[in-house]
């Protein structure tokens, strides 16, 4: 028998970019499974369950939780994880195939995980330089060997097994535009702020140097300024993103002293 491949999502308000992210996955996983947010507003639950998806409805607590609800509804032998905004490229999908009927060279066939490669793409154009060129994920996996780990903002997957690289890509669009940015900043720093919070993290003077430096970094140490007018902006907001989130822990501190 063929082995199987379960490609598993949680998702919330993602009725845009749901649909491109399931048509990337078909003729490839034999069984999606989609863990929707209860208190989504859209369509994110209709246009899962047309496209033929296991659909989960619950009340999100964490990353991390939603992830393994994910993996323990899955059935494939092996696991893809992915995200609303992201999509499989067609020499991706070719190799994962490979992988999952064992058509792949002989030294890899023992490897129970693999990391993929990533491209960025921001305002139209993606990402080589800033940090960016080199991203990878830990995302296609036996089923029985992995499971996930982590807190309320930054989930991992822990793999009892052997890892490979695939250095076709996954096409990760986070952000429409800046608007979209911006929107989901407030979220995303409130909970790191949380986290950094409830780790007794600090916030002192010297984190506001994080903006000008993260700044410098991104765009200069790491030629980002190679990437054009997107790589200044995802430099500056990168940035800003990285200051926030002390900033917003400093919050915390005067509203909660100890």
């Amino acid at each position: 028998m063929t082995p199987s491949l379960s490609a598993i999502l949680i998702a919330k308000d993602e009725e845009r970019d749901l649909p491109g992210c399931l048509d990337s996955l078909k003729g490839l996983a034999t069984e999606i499974v989609v863990v929707v947010s209860e208190d989504t507003t859209d369509r994110t639950e209709e246009i899962a369950r047309a496209a033929g998806a296991k659909v989960i409805r619950r009340t999100f607590d964490d990353y991390t939780r939603q992830r393994q609800v994910s993996l323990d509804a899955a059935t494939g032998e092996w696991c893809l994880w992915i995200d609303p905004d992201e999509r499989v490229s067609e020499p991706l999908a070719e190799k994962i195939r490979q992988i999952v009927i064992g058509e792949i060279y002989e030294s890899a066939k023992h490897c129970d995980g693999w990391w993929i490669k990533f491209e960025v793409r921001f305002l139209g154009r993606t990402l080589r330089w800033g940090g960016l060129g080199s991203e990878k994920h830990l995302r296609l996996f036996r089923r029985s060997k992995g499971r996930f780990v982590g807190g309320a903002l930054h989930e991992s997957l822990e793999l009892d097994g052997i890892v490979g690289l695939v250095t076709s890509r996954i096409v990760h669009e986070p952000y429409l535009n800046i608007s979209d940015y911006l929107e989901k900043l407030d979220r995303y720093t409130t909970l790191a702020a949380q986290k950094r919070f409830a780790a007794g993290r600090r916030f002192t003077p010297f984190h506001h140097l994080i903006l000008p430096w993260e700044f410098f970094a991104r765009a200069v140490l790491k030629l980002g300024v190679l990437d054009g007018f997107p790589g200044l902006v995802w430099a500056g907001l990168s940035a800003f993103h990285s200051w926030l989130k002390y900033v917003k822990l400093g919050e915390m501190q005067r509203e909660n002293p100890s």
